[in-house]
């Protein structure tokens, strides 16, 4: 990917291989002084009996510019909590796991929701957003990443090139994007982002006509990656789904809140592999089935909300117009990849594009039945002003927990 494309709204920064990881990450050293930099790391704990994880704590132990790693640890007990405060202990840099399960963290999910402030399901949305909720209590951070912690071809470079626009005190970005070519040398992966979002954009321009935050979408090279950094500044005003639709509703509270040029996407490898979900036609509550749901939901959500009248048969014509797009698209990637010596499955690819089609529909339904539906987690701000203690006792729980088990 070095090249000098830019797409002339939001800036695309690549790598052009003319600076190092290590040169990068000494500025960023140096930008930490003044402007502290923190890591959220969204974890389950089956992720820690994987074979990512081990590698990423490796390298992050390495990177000096790092004031905070957060992890958030879901779907653990008390016994699983204890070994993942060892797991994690052999970071040098100060970290904090929060155990989002435990019986003080569940209080406080409990007073959200009898608030009406509580997330509507757990998940990696849920998860980030305490994180989040974490950082602004600790009244200590400028810049926070985040990033999964099932990548596979992890290096600490990653993180330095995903920090780097945000934490330069001469940039203007308060966001920035990762990107990357997904695969892992042998085969071209990436398919939520390839065959559904890349054709259901082409889809909706084509039915619903020109719209701006259309465009916007387009212009970011994988929408759908869990790699991001922000300014502090931008935090607690954040709204973003409990679902799988984080990622779009990261950029869409992005395309909401800041002007274009606030915005980047950054070039962080040269190849990115991370745990593959299943693609479950069978249980549309499981794996990309699932995804591809909340993805469209996300999207259409956000269309609705700024003006776009959706009905059955505008969805219908959607599902038409979006597989023809997808169908299209796949030729070129099966050339691409047959140039670049890359595996792809054209059975399977066409599989998906079934299956997604199938589920813009489904989306579709569950949106026009559920018009009531709050679809955002709140922002910390109407938290704060709702209950301005709970962000105060959300980091004595975290550290009462932590201190239980020390």
């Amino acid at each position: 990917m070095a090249d000098f494309h830019q797409n002339g709204n939001i800036a695309t920064l690549h790598n052009l291989r003319t600076t190092s990881g290590e040169a990068l990450s000494k500025e960023l050293t140096n930008f930490g002084h003044s402007r502290k930099i923190s890591l959220i790391l969204p974890s389950l704990f089956s992720e820690l009996e994987g074979d990512a994880l081990p590698n990423i704590l490796e390298e992050l132990a390495q990177v000096p510019f790092l004031h905070r790693i957060i992890v958030g640890l879901d779907r653990a007990d008390k016994a699983q909590f204890r070994h993942a405060r060892e797991f994690f202990g052999r970071l040098p840099q100060n970290h904090v796991v929060i155990w989002n399960d435990s019986p003080r963290m569940l209080e406080i999910q409990n007073r959200l929701r009898a608030l009406g402030l509580g997330p509507a399901e757990p998940g990696k949305g849920r998860n980030v957003w305490t994180c989040l909720g974490y950082v602004l209590a600790c009244q200590d951070t400028a810049v926070v990443a985040v990033h999964d912690c099932d990548i596979v071809t992890y290096t600490r470079e990653m993180l330095a090139r995903l920090v780097y626009p945000v934490a330069n005190p001469s940039f203007p970005y308060q966001l920035a994007k990762g990107f990357y070519p997904r695969t892992d040398g042998t085969r071209m992966n990436g398919r939520v982002t390839r065959l559904l979002v890349s054709p259901l954009l082409i889809a909706l321009k084509r039915v619903i006509g020109d719209r701006d935050y259309i465009d916007y979408l387009r212009e970011f090279r994988y929408p759908l990656s869990g790699e991001f950094a922000m300014r502090a500044g931008t935090l607690a005003d954040l709204r973003i789904p409990s679902d799988w639709g984080l990622e779009i509703g990261i950029l869409s509270e992005a395309w909401r809140n800041l002007a274009p040029k606030s915005v980047c996407q950054v070039e962080i490898s040269d190849r990115y592999d991370h745990k593959h979900q299943p693609l479950s036609e069978e249980d549309a509550s499981e794996g990309l089935s699932r995804m591809s749901i909340d993805i469209c939901k996300a999207i259409f959500r956000k269309l609705a909300a700024d003006g776009t009248i959706f009905t059955e048969e505008m969805f219908r014509t959607l599902k038409a117009t979006y597989y023809r797009s997808a169908l299209d698209l796949l030729e070129g990637y099966y050339n691409d990849a047959k140039m670049n010596g890359l595996a792809i499955d054209r059975h399977r690819e066409e599989q998906s594009i079934e299956l997604f089609a199938r589920n813009i529909v489904v989306a579709g339904s569950i949106f026009l039945d559920n018009l009531a539906e709050t679809p955002f987690i709140p922002t910390w701000n109407r938290v704060h002003s709702a209950d301005p203690d709970l962000l105060s006792d959300m980091l004595n729980a975290v550290d009462r927990d932590a201190a239980e088990f020390s």
